[in-house]
């Protein structure tokens, strides 16, 4: 949201059959390895040099085993990380790496021949990035590297393998069977599904699940959520590690009960509803008070929280001085006064500028439980998730859930992603919105300061018309959330956003269009949404300042769909 508005895989793999070779004294050549040292990073950088001091390890993310490499580039530096590598003279080597985070560049040079590299884009789960080479016939060793891009987000890197014939260097010893996983626990309940954590197991490269002694699924984190389960029921669960080498034995059983009552989040809401963002600060909207925003705000998403030093937390502070004196009783009256009217009033994560990271387990019982604590400091009905500079699925998912356990199920969770983020439900934002589907309000994506996109027809449509977000909508729609977790996030006037600015008109004809069939442009969805949640504005500010043009006339038509 805008304020004007991110087994150890024995990179090595197993000896493969021996090759014979008659040279001329008959003598067999010895079988490919993976000619790359501390493959994983689980020796620090050990082998590895970094530029700028940008590459440092860490234990979460990791592709397997406990730890990863990180490089964070900045300014002119691209956080290249490289090893010298053995080998051997006029041989091929297929060269891997699985990356993560920003774009991740894996190459080689020095090889005698002709030097590759291969690259992908920024990508949110683990990707395998291999090509290959051939060493020149004085070629004993090459620099292998790893890098970023100027001005991109981190990069994680693991399992690096070169390879190839053995080029006298030594290689990284085999994996064994990992250890059988501790500190099984359950996270949080659901009325249909029950959240699991559990201690990272060194050198395992995944876990399976197993539910009453049968396999249910498999991750490579740790953490899990199993859903499809019956409500005020008690489940038996236990955890086992994986790699190359084979699987531990089972953990400890723990007992999860499913709770009685289920169904998406949100308490008690219209059928139809507005969100609208109120901004905690003065940037030349009207500054507003909460008990001047408009009546026909249903969701009021006060805009924003702020991060902490501690991982993962968040806490809250009222811009006094900005907002012309308005004291903390005064906010927590007028809050209460929303309530007595039927409104709910949910604090936001992230925006433009927020930097909030949920990556890990430690970070998301971090963020759930200072969440929690505004909500009960405040009187805030739940979290509205708009972290613009990417979101972890896996721990965002635990981090909610255990929010949800907390908060029971009035909790209010709504998200608000960028179009990028809700192209495919591969993406990060619509895993953790599947993810948390039974307890999820609304997620009101921003169709403003977009580039073009893919509507769910496969055709580019750009911002500002009524097929850019009833096309847009329509993924959302087809790619498994409820009509009722849908929303179409707009600007509230031509200043509350950098472009995507469209008419409440346009906006009303996109509504029409996914819930009944009428006034759409020249893309029609196949069936119609009548549950379709409603729309969302930034800002209550804009909105005022525009002379409340935007929830006259939006609001009106949203609480008048059938």
């Amino acid at each position: 949201m805008p304020v004007l508005r991110n087994r150890r895989l024995w990179a090595g793999v197993a000896m493969a059959a021996l090759a014979l070779s008659f040279a001329g004294t008959g003598q067999a050549s010895a079988a490919d390895i993976n000619n790359a040292k501390n493959a994983g990073f689980e020796s620090g950088l050990t082998n590895w040099t970094c530029t700028a001091g940008s590459g440092t390890t860490v234990s979460s993310p990791v592709h397997s085993g406990a730890a990863a490499l990180k490089g964070t580039p900045a300014g002119q530096d691209n956080a290249q990380c490289s090893e010298s590598v053995a080998v051997k003279p006029n041989s091929t080597y297929t060269l891997s790496a699985w990356v993560q985070g920003g774009y991740s560049y894996l190459g080689v040079t020095g090889t005698g021949t002709t030097d590759v590299s291969t690259w992908t884009p920024d990508t949110t789960s683990w990707k395998q990035l291999s090509t290959t080479f051939t060493t020149g016939a004085s070629t004993t060793s090459v620099s292998v590297y790893t890098h970023g891009w100027y001005g991109q987000a981190a990069y994680y890197a693991d399992d690096i393998s070169v390879y190839g014939p053995d080029g006298g260097g030594g290689s990284d010893p085999a994996p064994t069977v990992p250890a059988t996983p501790t500190g099984v626990s359950v996270s949080s309940t659901t009325s249909s599904s029950v959240s699991l954590a559990w201690s990272a197991v060194s050198g395992a490269t995944g876990y399976n699940v197993y539910q009453s002694g049968t396999k249910v699924t498999a991750v490579t984190g740790t953490s899990a959520t199993i859903t499809g389960l019956a409500a005020s029921t008690s489940y038996s669960f236990q955890v086992t590690a994986t790699n190359s080498a084979g699987e531990s034995g089972k953990s400890t059983a723990v007992t999860g009960t499913t709770t009685a009552t289920g169904g998406g989040g949100g308490g008690t809401l219209p059928k139809h509803a507005v969100t609208g963002y109120w901004q905690n600060f003065n940037n030349g909207a009207t500054v507003q008070k909460l008990s001047a925003v408009s009546s026909q705000y249903d969701i009021i998403a006060v805009a924003f929280a702020d991060a902490t030093s501690t991982p993962g937390a968040v806490s809250f502070t009222l811009d006094s001085s900005g907002l012309g004196g308005y004291t903390v009783d005064q906010f927590k009256a007028d809050i209460a006064a929303k309530h007595a009217a039927g409104k709910k009033v949910i604090i936001s994560i992230g925006g433009q500028n927020g930097t909030i990271s949920v990556s890990d387990s430690t970070s998301a019982t971090n963020f759930a439980n200072s969440v929690y604590s505004l909500m009960q400091t405040y009187g805030f009905d739940g979290v509205d998730i708009d972290l613009e500079n990417g979101i972890n699925a896996t721990y965002m998912t635990q981090a909610l859930r255990s929010l949800s356990s907390k908060a029971g199920s009035s909790l209010i969770i709504t998200m608000a992603p960028q179009t990028i983020d809700m192209q495919s439900t591969s993406n990060a934002y619509f895993q953790t919105a599947l993810n948390i589907k039974d307890v999820l309000t609304v997620v009101n994506m921003q169709y403003y300061n977009s580039g073009t996109m893919l509507g769910c027809d496969g055709k580019v449509y750009g911002q500002g018309t009524v097929d850019f977000l009833t096309a847009l909508a329509c993924i959302q729609l087809q790619g498994g959330l409820s009509p009722s977790q849908v929303g179409l996030g707009l600007p509230a006037s031509t200043s509350a956003a950098g472009s995507g600015y469209v008419s409440p008109t346009i906006v009303n004809n996109a509504l029409d269009c996914l819930t009944a069939g009428t006034n759409c442009g020249t893309f029609k969805p196949s069936k119609t949404y009548p549950d379709l949640r409603g729309a969302m504005t930034w800002s209550t500010n804009w909105d005022a300042a525009a002379g409340s043009s935007w929830s006259n006339s939006v609001g009106a038509h949203v609480h008048a769909l059938p």
